[in-house]
């Protein structure tokens, strides 16, 4: 059982966060995730729900999609996931069903988190898999970025309502 050194995690997480600015770039929320095997990224993504109109374009879903496909293999043993939120329970779940050994996660969801915030589905002993679980690892950053994101949406929702309403003021 090969365990990626702690001193790469923020190497790794720092490239998470570059995908997630990404995900911003795009408009969608400002998830990045990568797969490490044996200290190569092998598999990387950040969320891309709207830009593909698909509710299971999660950053983890994709890095971990491209991931089975270096490995040629659904199963991936030995593997640490990196994202900068904690994950969602569709991705916890498929983090328990790929059998990722480690998840290293930055901020913690405090209102869908799977992996310890809520509740912890890929800690959970009925089930046949568990997941070593790590955070903290740039939290200021990635909480920041994703604050930004939503105080700004927030923001860009209010000038809409504001503009529709000045608009039908004016017939």
């Amino acid at each position: 059982m090969k365990v990626v050194p702690a001193e790469n995690d923020q190497v790794f997480m720092q490239r998470a966060y570059e995908l997630a600015q990404q995900a911003e770039q795009h408009n969608e929320i400002p998830v990045g995730a990568v797969v490490v095997y044996q200290g190569k990224i092998i598999g990387e993504g950040f969320n891309q729900s709207i830009l593909l109109n698909d509710p299971s374009a999660h950053a983890e879903m994709i890095a971990i999609r491209q991931a089975g496909k270096y490995l040629n293999n659904y199963r991936l043993l030995d593997c640490t996931l990196y994202v900068t939120l904690e994950p969602c329970p569709m991705c916890a779940g498929l983090l328990v069903h790929s059998r990722i050994q480690r998840l290293v996660y930055a901020s913690p969801d405090l209102k869908t988190g799977a992996a310890g915030s809520i509740f912890n589905l890929v800690g959970t002993s009925q089930l046949n898999h568990q997941i070593v679980v790590d955070n903290g690892i740039m939290v200021e950053q990635c909480s920041e970025l994703l604050s930004g994101f939503f105080k700004r949406r927030r923001s860009e929702k209010k000038l809409a309502k504001k503009a529709l309403k000045l608009t039908s003021e004016l017939k």
